[in-house]
């Protein structure tokens, strides 16, 4: 099996870029009005200041994100979709990252080379992505909060944070006095720096796990978009060589097809890979003529059980190698 630092090896020239200049990550605040749709469009904030780049080390592809992190469980979900027709955009990446109990972040001053509290997973059918993590704490100046990115193409992004209720956020810190030791936040979105100018759209829902003994936590994002992946000039580069389709059915019951446009005669590689980036298995198509391929997967047939994956295809000719992946979504 190949280890985590082999997934996704070039995101950079897939559908989901890895470089992204600043001046094109910032939602746009000019146009964040109530569409016909009925959609708002999220609030963009500051990345902080420990914005780690998750796409550098694809160890940050988790939905567990604890490591050895003490907090009350956070089972958080996610869910993005466009503002243009409130409909879910699946196959995005969604980045998030936040301080631990005592307000600390890893990766910088006394928690470098740390990695905790930090991870990213890609929206399924329905545009969600869910990651278990803690209740974060706070640190002096700001109120409890998590950071965000949703990156939906090569050529646009959103940076946001969300945080909770007031109320409820107090009594998780009264209720756990020997976790959170600092006490309750001080700070409450009205007058912290970053939400002071509004946050309606970015205060997150909690509800208690009578299985975990935590919470679980939902918030609907909508971003630029209308329910479908967006296109920059990494996913234009890729069109020339090929065209990767959404596997059908999805989601999927035990088999499936993955839809593929060659340009070129090609090599065609596939590679499955769990939500904690553990590649599965792998198909090789070698020979194969210009035009459309249809790959079918039997999970059975595979040994594997039947689940969210993602799929990386990787296209080899004579302009070289391209790589583009997609979330198959699990029928429930």
């Amino acid at each position: 099996m190949k280890d985590r630092r082999e997934f996704l090896k070039t995101t950079g020239m897939m559908g989901l870029a890895s470089m992204i200049p600043f001046g094109n990550v910032l939602a746009d605040e000019s146009n964040n009005s109530t569409p016909e749709s009925g959609c708002v469009l999220i609030p963009s904030e500051t990345a902080g200041p420990f914005p780690l780049d998750l796409t550098a080390n694809n160890f940050y592809f988790r939905q567990d994100v604890r490591e050895t992190r003490v907090g009350v469980q956070l089972n958080l979900r996610m869910r993005i979709i466009g503002l243009s027709n409130c409909q879910p955009m699946q196959n995005v990446r969604v980045n998030i990252w936040h301080c631990d109990k005592d307000g600390n972040y890893s990766g910088y001053g006394t928690q470098t080379g740390l990695t905790y509290l930090r991870g990213y997973q890609i929206t399924d059918a329905n545009g969600d992505v869910e990651f278990i993590t803690i209740f974060p704490g706070w640190y002096p100046g700001r109120v409890c909060h998590i950071h965000f990115q949703v990156y939906v193409s090569s050529s646009y992004a959103a940076i946001s944070q969300l945080t909770f209720d007031v109320a409820e956020k107090q009594a998780i810190y009264t209720a756990n006095p020997s976790i959170y030791t600092a006490g309750t936040d001080p700070v409450s979105p009205g007058n912290d720096n970053i939400f002071s100018d509004g946050y309606q759209y970015q205060i997150s829902n909690l509800t208690p796990n009578g299985t975990s003994g935590g919470y679980d936590a939902f918030l609907q994002v909508a971003v630029q978009g209308s329910g479908t992946t967006g296109i920059g000039h990494l996913e234009k580069e890729n069109a020339k060589q090929f065209t990767l389709g959404q596997n059908f059915p999805n989601p999927y019951y035990g088999e499936t097809t993955i839809p593929i446009n060659l340009k070129y005669p090609s090599e065609l590689r596939i590679e499955l890979y769990d939500l904690n980036a553990r590649n599965v298995t792998d198909l090789v198509y070698e020979n194969l003529g210009k035009g459309e391929q249809h790959i079918p997967l039997n999970f059975h047939a595979l040994a594997l059980a039947q689940g969210n994956y993602i799929y990386q295809v990787e296209v080899k000719n004579m302009n070289g190698i391209f790589r583009e992946y997609k979330m198959m979504t699990a029928g429930r």
